[in-house]
């Protein structure tokens, strides 16, 4: 087994093409050619203690969910903690990968895993189970790659199917395990060629007209400029006519930032909060009601839910009906203007709402990769006391 073999595997878990744009994701630091000889140490923080829990073990990576390199490294000495902590796993010959919102935004990641203990009772969650409808908050963009743009044009019925084959030739047409995929529709075409044409069909001077097929057919943006220059080679029009329009990208309704559930069964305050601190293991959660939800009896069925530090997207969970907003923290102000707009906010702990995750990523990793020793830390956790 080598580093790639680690980095394939995560990727198949929480895809790069998942993660947000402003985010450091995947492969920080090792050979991806090199061979994994030790423990891979799974962890939350990449601290200073967690290195060295690393170094001890013996390991030959990490998996660190939040990104230890995030900021350009100006120098790797003892100037700061973070400098301290890459060239300590360099000279240890450790690699560092990172998934952070990939994992989040995934399916079956760090969210979906918040919304099953949300939905169910203490105890009774269950792993893949979400009783309501689940969906992304800011849906990911996915759909096939080679239907990006879509070609149009019209030619003479009697030279339709040579110019399809054709254009399939250079990579139009193609869905999914589909090839020459086209739409035909017959019309009327017409043209009145100038002097110095040299028309196909019909003379200079006369308007032609002409029993034509209009084909649409789909290609990725790579292959359009093949594609169009084919279409100019066997089209048996001069000029041919022909538009290019470009598709919108296709939302996955379950992957992506953030959650919106809605609920099967609405629940108070109290009973949704009992619930996570079962399902993350801790005492005390804190909320804050909106003024119209501060009965006791009020049941919540529209809920937003976010990771960690989730302040960012509590506006779009209000925007999309919610009406309690659930993450690891925010600002006090974010907090006050959430409140008076009418969205509940019930926070859990940054790391809280992350950190029990890793024993469900250590089975996804080690189905993928089964020789390999895999290991929680022990040093990792919550820096945050609550007195």
């Amino acid at each position: 087994m080598i580093v790639r073999d680690l980095v394939n595997a995560m990727e198949s878990i929480a895809p790069i093409s998942l993660k947000e744009d402003w985010d450091k994701v995947g492969l920080q630091l090792g050979d991806p050619a090199r061979t994994i000889s030790g423990p891979i140490l799974l962890t939350i923080d990449l601290t200073e203690r967690v290195m060295q829990e690393a170094i001890e073990a013996k390991a030959a990576a990490i998996v660190a969910y939040h990104p230890p390199i995030f900021s350009a490294l100006e120098s790797l000495t003892d100037r700061t903690h973070t400098e301290r902590i890459i060239r300590g796993c360099a000279e240890a010959g450790i690699a560092i990968y990172t998934p952070h919102t990939s994992l989040d935004a995934a399916q079956g990641g760090i969210t979906d895993w918040l919304c099953e203990g949300i939905s169910a009772n203490a105890g009774e969650a269950h792993e893949g189970i979400i009783h309501g409808d689940c969906r992304a908050l800011i849906p990911a963009i996915g759909g096939d790659s080679e239907r990006e743009v879509k070609v149009i044009t019209f030619v003479p019925v009697e030279e339709a199917d040579q110019l399809r084959a054709a254009l399939g030739t250079a990579g139009a047409g193609g869905i999914g395990r589909y090839k020459l995929c086209s739409f035909n529709t017959p019309g009327e075409g017409t043209f009145l060629p100038d002097e110095g044409a040299n028309p196909t069909i019909g003379k200079v001077g006369t308007l032609q007209r002409v029993d034509e097929t209009r084909i649409e057919m789909v290609c990725s943006k790579r292959a359009l400029p093949i594609v169009i220059e084919t279409l100019r080679e066997f089209h048996p029009y001069e000029t041919p006519a022909y538009d290019i329009v470009e598709l919108i990208p296709e939302p996955v309704r379950r992957i992506g930032s953030g959650r919106r559930v809605v609920l099967d069964r609405p629940a108070t305050i109290t009973q949704i909060s009992d619930r996570l601190k079962h399902h993350l293991d801790r005492s005390r959660i804190r909320y804050a009601l909106a003024p119209e939800h501060e009965s006791p009896s009020h049941a919540f069925q529209t809920i937003g839910v976010v990771p960690g530090s989730g302040g960012s997207l509590w506006q779009n969970a209000y925007e999309q009906g919610c009406e309690l907003f659930i993450t690891g923290e925010m600002t006090h102000h974010h907090i006050l203007a959430a409140r008076q707009t009418g969205i509940s906010i019930l926070l859990a702990g940054h790391t809280n709402t992350e950190r029990g995750y890793l024993p469900r990523l250590v089975a996804s990793l080690q189905q993928l990769l089964p020789d390999a020793k895999l290991i929680t830390s022990q040093r990792d956790h919550d820096y945050i006391t609550v007195g």
